[in-house]
């Protein structure tokens, strides 16, 4: 069995990581590439007030189920299909997905802490960091929040200054530099971002996919 080309994509909190991986995605068809994101490995919390929610500090390592991210990515690499409950956010209106990933050639995998777990950054061929300007970032998190979950500014930024830009420097930041590109992200144009993923995907097409031996 060949092993799969693990592709790692972080960036700090309103970097563009959705956008950008929407794009690289777009390059590529359902057999060639499959993604696992940290998003799905928070450890339960349960029901909270609204101000247990404000309160709580999801940007941690240690709010991540690390253990079973690592074991779903090795499952991956010996091609075994993945089945994880989606994470819906701490939100009970919403009915969780049971998400199946099938192996492939092409393994993604994103998230803010990927580089700063041991295990999972050493499986990574590729590293992409996704840089954006924190001014950038805080208007980006405040229209998502704002708008589409339905937090209040104050909330927001309460968790921004506490929670989001502390764990920023701390888990992301000292990691940059080791990344083998790093994709400034400052701008609103969609066609900056599908014409650098169109760049890395043609890149990884020709490493991975049309360098792969077929077999029987």
């Amino acid at each position: 069995m060949n092993k799969g080309f693990v592709v790692g994509i972080t960036g700090g909190s309103g970097s563009g990581k959705t956008f950008f991986l929407k794009c690289f995605l777009n390059h590529f068809s359902a057999d060639e590439v499959c993604l696992v994101s940290q998003d799905d490995y928070y450890h339960p919390v349960g029901e909270m007030t609204q101000e247990e929610n404000k309160q709580y500090n999801f940007d941690l390592p240690a709010t991540i189920n690390s253990e079973q991210f690592v074991k779903d990515i090795h499952k991956l690499l010996k091609g075994e299909t993945v089945y994880k409950k989606e994470y819906t956010f701490n939100n009970p209106d919403a009915v969780p997905k049971t998400l199946e990933i099938k192996p492939a050639p092409i393994i993604i995998v994103e998230g803010l802490f990927i580089l700063h777990f041991k295990e999972i950054a050493e499986l990574l061929d590729l590293k992409l960091f996704i840089d954006t300007e924190e001014h950038i970032a805080l208007e980006r998190r405040l229209k998502r929040d704002l708008y589409e979950r339905g937090y209040s500014h104050e909330d927001v930024t309460y968790k921004w200054i506490n929670h989001v830009a502390p764990a920023y420097h701390e888990f992301l930041v000292p990691y940059k530099s080791d990344c083998h590109k790093i994709i400034t992200n400052n701008t609103h144009l969609a066609d900056d971002i599908i014409t650098v993923t169109k760049d890395i995907s043609d890149e990884l097409r020709a490493k991975v996919l049309e360098a792969k031996p077929r077999t029987m």
